[in-house]
C-alpha cells in the first residue's frame, strides 16, 4: 500500500478516535452531573418521596446503562469477515 494512503488512513483513524474521546468525555460528564443532581433530591427536608419512586428511578437508570453498554458490545461483535 502506498505510504500516502497509509498516512491518510492513520489520520482518519486518529481523527475518529479524538472525536470519540472528546464527545464521550463531554457526554459522560453530563450524565455524572445529572446523577449528582439527582442525588441532591434525597434531601428529605426539601423533598418528599417513597421507596417505590426511588426503586422505579434507579431501575430505569440501570436499564438505560445496560442498553448503552449493549450498544458498544454489539458494535464490537459485528465486525464481520475481513481479509
Amino acid at each position: 500500500m502506498d505510504t500516502a494512503v497509509e498516512d491518510l488512513i492513520r489520520k482518519r483513524k486518529r481523527a475518529k478516535t479524538e472525536a470519540f474521546r472528546r464527545i464521550a468525555e463531554r457526554r459522560t460528564e453530563r450524565v455524572l452531573r445529572s446523577l449528582r443532581l439527582l442525588g441532591q433530591c434525597s434531601n428529605r427536608r426539601s423533598y418528599e418521596y417513597n421507596d417505590e419512586q426511588i426503586i422505579k428511578i434507579f431501575r430505569e437508570i440501570r436499564s438505560a446503562v445496560r442498553h448503552a453498554e449493549q450498544s458498544f458490545q454489539n458494535n464490537r461483535k459485528n465486525t464481520g469477515f475481513k481479509l
